[in-house]
């Protein structure tokens, strides 16, 4: 009888502790896959991050590195206890065909970073995979402009300006290697140009500024050319008398942060207004 009772206390006992490893295999909380890419058979979401705004670097097979700013997603799997890990390869390849399925481009398949472009939407991807195969990690950035939440305040500018000589300016937006001035900078030419109405005798330089990244020559050249982009639009479009403003690249020359860091060079990135 006590035999039996210890036999039925060692069942009892592995129930229980089955039970608990499966409750702790559960999904995380609030998680889900994301709807480009289902997970692996016999993984369970271990953590789950989702940003409305966030960036990360992906890479291709020339190691050009590109920083991809938009909506992101990391999602972390491992593998349900008992099961024999995949190991890494068929963990990658199992993505890079999927990937593939659905018209995406492997950027480089060691990592594994790719692109999608899918519904009008452009998604990068990048894959960590542990050496076993038990777990895996994908990062999804789907690229987009962040909505200006902060809109340049004209009167903020004229102070800077007449306390310091010079204001920098964040809100003017450039695609990436252009000068062509997207449509989401609208708001912020506006305040410039209602501030230049507002003090009428008011001259300044428009400096653009690059980072440090790439070919001197060609950010100086960049600066330059985003710096008259600017100077049009608000002759153009605000009507600011074209006298009233120069327009002068200085690419990476006057810095006012490190260019060591994501951080530092997107304060460098900027058009400043400088009195004359």
């Amino acid at each position: 009888m006590k035999k039996w009772a210890k036999i039925s206390m060692g069942v009892f006992l592995s129930i229980l502790l089955t039970a608990f490893a499966l409750a702790q295999e559960k999904d995380v909380e609030g998680s889900k896959d994301h709807p480009l890419l289902s997970r692996m058979q016999n993984f369970y979401i271990r953590d789950y991050e989702e940003l409305d705004y966030d960036q990360h670097e992906f890479y291709d097979a020339q190691d050009n590195r590109y920083v991809i700013k938009g909506q992101k997603w990391v999602i972390g799997y491992s593998l349900q206890e008992g099961i024999n890990p995949p190991g890494q390869l068929k963990v990658r390849q199992n993505y890079i065909n999927a990937i593939k399925k659905i018209g995406g481009t492997i950027l480089y398949d060691r990592g594994v970073y790719a692109k999608v472009e899918k519904d009008g939407k452009e998604a990068w991807i990048h894959l960590w995979v542990s050496s076993d195969g038990n777990h895996y990690r994908l990062t999804i950035v789907e690229r987009t402009t962040m909505k200006q939440e902060v809109v340049a305040d004209p009167t903020a500018l004229a102070g800077d300006i007449k306390a310091k000589g010079h204001v920098a300016i964040y809100g003017i937006y450039f695609d990436l290697d252009s000068y062509a001035i997207k449509p989401e900078s609208k708001p912020t030419l506006s305040a410039i140009a209602e501030m230049l109405k507002t003090n009428s005798s008011l001259k300044v330089y428009v400096v653009g500024h690059t980072d440090a990244t790439g070919d001197f020559e060609y950010n100086m050249q960049l600066s330059a050319e985003r710096a008259e982009a600017v100077v049009n639009a608000l002759v153009n479009e605000y009507m600011i008398s074209a006298d009233r403003l120069k327009a002068k690249g200085i690419g990476p020359l006057s810095p006012v942060s490190t260019n060591k860091t994501e951080e530092g060079r997107a304060l460098n990135r900027r058009v400043e207004l400088v009195e004359m």
